[in-house]
């Protein structure tokens, strides 16, 4: 088994949880967005987070609002929805939950 492969999956299956969580504390534009993944090791790319931001607001979880920009182009500021807001807080009690399942089964002594 490949390390690297299984660390890259496992990273993957939280992004969502992680990009709504740096949502929940207010609208931010991709690349604020990528800077917060960073921060937590979670090296992700443009073209992997444009379609998981589709994806959120295909879904209704995430909105978001176009603003000016003195340098260039409109900017797409991403924000939580109300439906968004309700589905963070489940992940929350599920990723808790996980943790704590995760925990218990490292400390099962055999």
């Amino acid at each position: 088994m490949n390390i690297e492969n299984t660390q890259a999956q496992m990273r993957k299956g939280v992004l969502e949880y992680c990009i709504l969580s740096i949502l929940n504390n207010g609208e931010a534009y991709p690349s604020e967005i990528i800077d917060h993944l960073k921060e937590g090791k979670l090296i992700v790319v443009e073209g992997t987070l444009y379609p998981l931001l589709t994806r959120l607001k295909n879904a209704e979880l995430l909105s978001y609002r176009w603003e000016e920009s003195t340098s260039g182009p409109p900017r797409k500021y991403y924000h939580l929805t109300e439906k968004g807001t309700r589905f963070l807080n489940e992940l929350a009690n599920t990723w808790n939950e996980l943790v704590e399942a995760v925990e218990l089964t490292r400390k099962i002594k055999k």
